[in-house]
């Protein structure tokens, strides 16, 4: 019997309750279970047949209580059916006949001449290339935000669980939290729960089932253009829209943020963004790189550089007075004027802990410079013992 002949048949039977066809119907349409270890194989082995792993389609011609058929012209008869069809009964259950479905090879011409095949597996595998298209068009979905961590926002594309960080998110909806506070953060995130985000892909891995959002924009170029009409040494006037610990993220334009790290704030030493700036106040900062989409932006740099003077006043050898204002791994960092300091190394004093009992945070010591360029803004200090 030819497959149209078959498939018409068929399809005239798409009212049997619960869409089971009987062992004598089965018989006369000339569809055959697997059991029987009698039948003529459906499935000849062409040069031009589908290997396993490949994606087939074809119309569905028979459904039965553990089984799904499918016409794979001109390869053969496909089946779905054993674990197969248990993993994806939920999908099966809105299957009728004649329907067009895609299905994943997992074996080819089994014993009774099936080609047997895995639906599960196929919508996993059509997905997952749908993500990489998604990924390469710049592609953009409305999706609804489930749950968030610390880290970001929890959402769900095609029943795939994917992953927003904090860092993707845009800046109307990124946590300024002003003391940093990893709970306070948290807090913030969950508001968005059970709203909806315009987000896209940016990243697919099926072997570990994950997918990484965005809620910028998609559009690489459209960022690299924008930042690309700014030079480096152009002054920008701009709103601070968020304050972290390794610096301050300044809103420049509409879609479009600049960074300024901690070591561009200012000459002075900086621990502590957050001690100087605040969100939304409005600062001024010189363009120092834009690279790849990015801008990178000083604060300090419209500043008058407190080395340029110092050039002039101090010198290897000279006595000076200083304020130490931090300990760390190699001693301790003391004022002489505001943006100039030096380091007193903790092998003056053999051990962190002698540095310590030595001297003291905010008191003021007298030193002499034995290490000195401003070109490079390095100073070395020793203890005056005189």
């Amino acid at each position: 019997m030819e497959h149209s002949a078959l498939f018409f048949m068929l399809t005239e039977k798409k009212e049997v309750s619960d869409k089971t066809i009987s062992d004598e119907e089965n018989t006369k349409l000339g569809v055959k279970k697997p059991a029987n270890a009698f039948m003529t194989p459906l499935f000849s082995k062409s040069t031009n047949s589908p290997d396993i792993g490949d994606v087939v389609e074809g119309p569905v011609i028979a459904i039965e209580k553990s089984s799904i058929y499918i016409d794979l012209a001109p390869y053969g008869t496909g089946i779905i059916y054993g674990r197969e069809f248990i993993s994806a009964r939920d999908i099966i259950r809105g299957v009728n006949i004649g329907d067009s479905i895609a299905a994943k090879v997992v074996d080819i011409g089994n014993e009774e001449g099936y080609i047997e095949l895995s639906l599960k597996e196929a919508r996993q595998a059509i997905i997952w290339s749908e993500a990489e298209a998604g990924i390469k068009n710049g592609s953009t979905f409305e999706l609804l935000v489930k749950d968030a961590n610390k880290g970001g926002l929890l959402i769900d594309w095609q029943g795939v669980a994917g992953f927003l960080p904090a860092s993707q998110l845009k800046a109307e909806h990124y946590p300024r939290v002003e003391d940093g506070d990893k709970d306070k953060i948290l807090m913030e995130l969950k508001e968005l729960i059970g709203t909806k985000l315009s987000v896209s892909i940016i990243s697919a891995s099926p072997k570990e089932g994950k997918l990484i959002f965005s809620e910028k924009s998609p559009d690489k170029k459209e960022g690299v253009e924008m930042a690309n009409n700014y030079e480096v040494g152009n002054v920008v006037h701009g709103t601070i829209t968020g304050i972290v610990d390794f610096g301050i993220f300044i809103k420049i334009e509409e879609g479009l943020e600049g960074l300024a790290h901690i070591s561009e704030l200012d000459w002075g030493l900086v621990e502590d963004p957050k001690q100087i700036f605040k969100v939304g106040e409005e600062v001024d900062a010189k363009v120092i790189e834009v690279k790849d989409g990015k801008i990178s932006l000083s604060i300090k740099a419209l500043k008058e550089n407190p080395w340029n003077d110092a050039k002039d006043k101090y010198a290897k050898g000279q006595k000076v007075e200083g304020v130490v204002i931090k300990f760390n791994k190699h001693g301790a960092l003391a004022s002489i004027e505001e943006g100039v300091a030096g380091l007193i190394h903790v092998s003056e004093f053999g051990s962190e802990e002698k540095l310590r009992e030595v001297l003291e945070l905010g008191k003021s010591y007298k030193f002499i410079i034995t290490v000195f360029e401003p070109s490079e803004r390095k100073m070395a200090l020793a203890i005056d013992k005189e």
